[in-house]
């Protein structure tokens, strides 16, 4: 899979593996049989980032509730992910994707724009993967501010 080939519904969601903010390798796979949210963000402790990170963390009850997990996968080492769940007290999974691998085969790395510029970036993204590791919903160039309540109120949860 290239890196601007991007997932639509009823796709297989690509298996990963990969290292927790606690150490631990947590892997697609962990949640078979059940929903799983999986989101990409560009960066720990930036504004935006930091506010979909409180967001989902704020709102895990509601997705818990539904049987749906969720978890965030960044560029940040598991050290930074660490601080970054200890600086805002967040609840979600946070992975660690160094090396950009998985965003390339979610379509979550590639061209985007930033301030009129295209640049080689991570493209926030959010998935819902079903208890059959398909992708329901696949949603790309999200914007931080908000995105959790668009999903609570859109997306088919609960």
């Amino acid at each position: 899979m290239t890196e601007n080939t991007r997932l639509d519904t009823g796709d297989t969601a690509p298996a990963f593996s990969l290292p927790s903010d606690t150490g631990a390798t947590v892997s697609l796979a962990d949640y078979a049989g059940k929903k799983v949210i999986v989101y990409f963000y560009p960066r720990a402790n930036t504004p935006g980032c930091t506010a979909e990170a409180c967001d989902f963390s704020d709102n895990l009850a509601q997705f818990n509730d539904a049987d749906i997990d969720v978890v965030g996968i960044s560029p940040d080492t598991p050290e930074k992910l660490a601080a970054f769940r200890a600086d805002h007290d967040l609840a979600i999974t946070l992975l660690s994707d160094p090396t950009k691998e998985v965003m390339r085969q979610w379509g979550a790395f590639g061209e985007k724009k930033n301030y009129g510029k295209t640049v080689q970036g991570v493209i926030r993204s959010t998935f819902l993967v079903g208890e059959d590791g398909t992708v329901e919903k696949a949603q790309y160039n999200v914007r931080a501010s908000g995105h959790v309540g668009r999903i609570l109120r859109d997306w088919p949860i609960g």
